[in-house]
């Protein structure tokens, strides 16, 4: 099967020697994600419900590019770093996903990579209907 190698621009990407995320045939797997614009700078700095929500759009430009959707995403991993965002950041995974529902693991981590990011998400999704 061929791999497709997808690309989010940020210089981390070269720098750490990984891909914003890869898709083999009919499943993609995307990096943890943090609330880092495209020239690298964080976003929606202190709010981890913004970060959520800017998380979860980066991580659906890099399914649409796979050519896949939302809807195609099975499982969410989040990290958060402060045990007292989980209902802001779980508000916005439901806001985003709606009835699609994957399914979804939540853990409180000691820190991330940059003292500003509140949140980090991966994501995998299976295309059902596609090759």
């Amino acid at each position: 099967m061929t791999r497709q190698t997808i690309s989010s621009g940020s210089h981390w990407e070269s720098l750490a020697g990984y891909a914003r995320a890869v898709r083999i045939g009919r499943h993609i797997w995307i990096s943890g994600t943090t609330a880092a614009d495209e020239h690298s700078q964080p976003v929606a700095v202190g709010d981890a419900y913004e970060q959520t929500r800017y998380i979860l759009h980066k991580i659906e430009r890099a399914l649409i590019e796979g050519g896949a959707t939302r809807r195609d995403i099975v499982r969410t991993r989040i990290y958060l770093i402060d045990q007292a965002d989980w209902r802001a950041v779980a508000r916005a995974h439901a806001e985003f996903f709606g009835e699609i529902r994957p399914a979804n693991t939540l853990v409180v981590v000691a820190a991330l990579i940059g003292a500003e990011y509140r949140v980090e998400i991966e994501a995998e999704a299976y295309l059902s209907g596609q090759v």
